[in-house]
């Protein structure tokens, strides 16, 4: 899931010329590099268009040192291009597992399942790092139970509310192949299909 769901862009002021100019050019530098970066991390998640996001991930049978890696390589990954979450299949793999940043806790869930939803929901905008520069309303439930297990294959239950569990849905959705464009109204995904026109798929 995108983490750019807020973004403005900053006018920077130019009335102190001079006293700020130093540190202007320092924060602008790493501005780019951190985007740099960005564009780099988004390279390597599969986009709109790929038939992996549209498949359906197989459980993962035993959490072992290459599950351990590929959780890890997804969480950089995921900070990298500033995202907030990230699904295997969103990396090209067909297994039950995702990342996710928890009040700033990195977490790792192989074979999640959602055991308790609120009945409360909330529309909100949401971004995803397959869907690049779209944003779409869409409804989740304010609160839910997840369980499944950690990175180092033990149990675990999590009761979160919102934002965290409007991301855990929303990254449950990719192991199901379902996207955001799919839980949004008609016009919205009108909106947001003309964004996407299937662009070709790099390899």
């Amino acid at each position: 899931m995108s983490g750019h769901d807020h973004d403005h862009d900053h006018e920077h002021d130019h009335d102190h010329e001079g006293e700020h100019d130093h540190d202007h050019d320092h924060e602008h530098e790493r501005e780019l590099e951190l985007e740099a970066r960005r564009m780099l991390a988004l390279a390597r998640i599969r986009q709109y268009g790929d038939g992996v996001l549209r498949m359906k991930a197989r459980e993962v049978e035993t959490v072992d040192d290459d599950v351990r890696r590929l959780a890890a390589r997804m969480t950089d990954l995921m900070h990298e291009a500033q995202g907030v979450g990230l699904a295997a299949t969103q990396v090209g793999v067909l297994r039950r597992l995702f990342v996710f940043s928890d009040e700033g806790d990195d977490r790792v869930i192989v074979n999640p399942v959602i055991t308790r939803r609120s009945d409360e929901t909330e529309v909100e905008d949401e971004g995803c790092l397959s869907l690049r520069e779209v944003l779409v309303p869409v409804e989740r439930s304010s609160a839910v139970t997840i369980e499944g297990l950690d990175e180092n294959g033990e149990p675990v239950k999590l009761e979160l509310e919102l934002p965290s569990a409007r991301v855990v849905q929303h990254e449950l959705d990719h192991l199901d192949g379902v996207l955001i464009v799919d839980r949004t109204d008609d016009e919205s995904r009108r909106a947001a299909l003309a964004k996407l026109r299937p662009q070709p798929v790099l390899r």
